[in-house]
């Protein structure tokens, strides 16, 4: 959201403009309605606004203006005092909102969420913020912001900071070009920045179709908005409107822009083809430039509010959402309500304002550290090393707090064993359960193996989400495990007989799809997967297929069969591959783990009553009815105690979310695990 440039551009030429090299306030003006459309989108409405895309737009609007200036005047394109430059002025106030965020963070935010907000901080400080969300596929439009990470706005600031090396480039590869072959340099940019526009565009349109989620944080998908800001400056001089067309196009654009979010699916189609809405209506708005009537947009614009607001727009915005973060987090709500909304913004405003006054305008005209490359590189080193000294620190007393964890967990942490009434086993008291808060990222099985060769599925569905783990001898029984996640994350007692036994295990999964046939209850994507892997399991013939055969609701404590599974499963033993049904564990309403953080391990709310979480009468005799040599595993009784369903057992986490398992605590249950498939199973 930041602009390389101030306001004091190039003015375009035709009447009414302001002077040469003239103060556009009315490009002020609309960087600030542009924050404020961002802020006011985020803490009231819950949507996304269209304003981020503004900035990018003006960004590269002003910072093509600088360099054809320099290039046209024969000044020296030197990029290296300008990329210290740039970041000089840049960093210090990243700097202050990541310290002030880490701080609010140990103070207000859950253990469990630290991991992600240090990995955030770290790829915010560096610009790279944008690449890690896109890599996690997070939903930037959750409607509870308080499970948002704080830092998670940086990811604009990251597409721009790397914008703000590429650019440059290539104005001095289009200076090199024009000079080489004696071709008017604002031609070859035009040629440059055109192809730019139109292959980035075509790749938004696409990938925005095929994975949208992505495609928000991807900078690929977003250079064709900074390109056609650089566009937009090149055809600026040519762009003369008669007066009264200029003042129409002025509010048409800020009515565009204002209406964009409430009129366009910002969350489901953006940045494709549809953000060309709120960047035309920018483009409008500096098109009409400062027509000198009462009555244009410009007046409003240039406002001196309006102005003072554009001079605070990067604080404002680096504030805006953690401050609305941490204050849902504290309040423990999913929004802040009309009041807590003014309450929001005003500390934002404050915060931003101080940010201004006390840290970016002395650095920006700290004139020492402008005369010599070394003493940017410092102001750089130094800001970088504030924010990295603190996140060191931090990480590693994480991992030494988990090691202290790992090293006595025999003894602290039995976990499921305590529910076994043959040992007679107890967890000592005022022990911290395991697996450390910080490390429930590394709680699901993992599969890194991609299945090669013979084990390959013909299936392009398939292939590249197929995974095996293969013995270090001739395997003595091959097991394909079927299913969604939770077929994945009770592989993990699974996994550790199996490879004791030498028996080879290839896993075919796909969150959110439960393994049967028939479309109930199930997506096209879902449905077409099930085929495709029944199609696997036929040809690859193992000795048994294992997976979740009920499914658990929060809403309900009776557990039902998946669509199909019966029939499926009696397909599967027709042909002689026996299936091992495991009974799916309960899901809850609430995150297990914020739970405890929050609410303490013996709160009621952690420990819902058994009776209210899951059924003691599976639908197992409706399945056997169906397919009578299933064999049916049901370990509820190590899930749950007799009278409830606690967060914690044996001083372990029996969750780490919702729904989910501990892989920790699964491995405590490896002794009954064992015993109990050994019975029903009989391989």
């Amino acid at each position: 959201m930041t602009v390389v440039e101030s306001s004091r551009t190039v003015a375009p030429r035709g009447g009414g403009r302001a002077a040469d090299r003239g103060f556009r306030a009315e490009v002020q003006g609309l960087r600030a309605l542009a924050v404020l459309m961002v802020v006011t989108y985020h803490v009231w409405f819950g949507r996304v606004s269209g304003g981020v895309d503004v900035f990018l737009l003006i960004s590269a609007f002003l910072l093509a203006l600088s360099f054809l200036r320099k290039v046209e005047s024969g000044r020296p394109l030197d990029l290296g005092r300008h990329w210290l430059h740039q970041f000089k002025r840049l960093l210090p106030a990243v700097v202050v909102v990541i310290l002030g965020t880490l701080g609010a963070t140990y103070l207000l935010v859950p253990r469990s969420r630290w991991p992600d907000i240090l990995e955030q901080a770290w790829a915010s400080l560096f610009y790279v913020q944008n690449w890690v969300l896109a890599s996690n596929a997070v939903d930037y439009y959750a409607e509870d912001h308080s499970l948002a990470s704080p830092l998670q706005h940086f990811w604009s600031l990251s597409v721009q900071g790397q914008v703000f090396i590429l650019w440059p480039l290539l104005f001095v590869l289009s200076a090199l070009v024009a000079r080489r072959f004696r071709l008017r340099f604002r031609g070859v940019v035009l040629l440059v920045f055109g192809a730019l526009f139109l292959a980035s565009l075509g790749f938004s349109v696409w990938e925005t179709a095929t994975n949208q989620a992505y495609a928000y944080f991807d900078t690929r998908a977003r250079l064709w908005e900074f390109a056609l800001g650089t566009l937009l400056a090149l055809a600026l001089p040519f762009l003369r409107l008669p007066g009264a067309l200029r003042i129409m196009a002025g509010w048409v654009g800020v009515g565009a822009m204002l209406s964009g979010g409430f009129l366009l699916d910002v969350q489901g189609q953006f940045p494709g083809y549809v953000a060309l809405w709120p960047l035309l209506a920018a483009a409008l708005v500096i098109v009409a430039g400062q027509t000198g009537s009462a009555v244009g947009a410009d007046r409003l614009l240039s406002s001196r509010p309006l102005v003072r607001m554009g001079d605070l727009s990067y604080a404002l915005y680096l504030w805006h959402w953690p401050v609305l973060v941490l204050f849902l987090i504290w309040r423990g709500q999913p929004s802040p309500g009309v009041l807590g909304g003014v309450l929001v913004i005003a500390v934002s405003l404050v915060l931003a304002y101080l940010t201004m006054r006390f840290v970016e305008r002395p650095l920006r005209a700290l004139v020492w550290a402008d005369k010599r490359r070394r003493r940017a590189l410092l102001v750089v080193a130094v800001s970088t090393a504030l924010v990295a000294a603190p996140l060191t620190l931090w990480q590693q007393a994480i991992t030494q707090q988990v090691r202290e964890s790992a090293a006595h967990a025999d003894t602290n942490n039995p976990g499921a064993l305590v529910l076994d009434p043959l040992l007679d086993l107890s967890a000592p008291e005022n022990v911290p359960p395991i697996p450390a808060t910080t490390e429930l990222s590394k709680e699901y099985f993992p599969l890194d193996r991609v299945c090669e060769g013979a084990d390959e599925p013909d299936d392009e569905l398939l292939r590249g989400e197929c995974y095996v783990i293969v013995p270090p001898s001739e395997p003595v029984r091959e097991i394909i495990v079927v299913g969604d996640s939770h077929s994945q994350q009770w592989s993990t007692p699974l996994a550790e007989m199996a490879q004791e036994r030498g028996w080879k295990m290839t896993f075919v999964l796909l969150g959110g799809c439960k393994f049967g046939s028939g479309p109930e209850g199930r997506t096209p994507q879902c449905e077409q997967w099930n085929a495709a892997v029944t199609d696997y399991v036929l040809a690859q013939a193992p000795d048994l297929v294992y997976t979740v055969g009920t499914v658990a609701r929060s809403d309900d404590p009776q557990d039902v069969l998946p669509a199909g599974f019966p029939a499926t499963a009696r397909m599967f033993d027709e042909r002689g591959i026996k299936v091992a049904a495991v009974r799916d564990n309960p899901r809850f309403t609430s995150n297990r783990v914020l739970c405890v953080e929050t609410q303490g391990v013996d709160s009621p709310a952690c420990n819902p009553p058994r009776s209210t979480t899951l059924t003691d009468q599976p639908p197992v005799d409706e399945l056997l009815a169906q397919a009578p040599n299933v064999a049916f595993l049901d370990f509820t009784d190590y899930l749950c105690r007799e009278d409830d369903c606690p967060a914690v057992v044996g001083n372990v986490f029996v969750y780490i979310d919702d729904n989910h398992v501990s892989a920790t605590y699964l491995r405590s249950m490896l002794p009954i695990f064992t015993q109990r498939f050994d019975e029903a199973v009989r391989l």
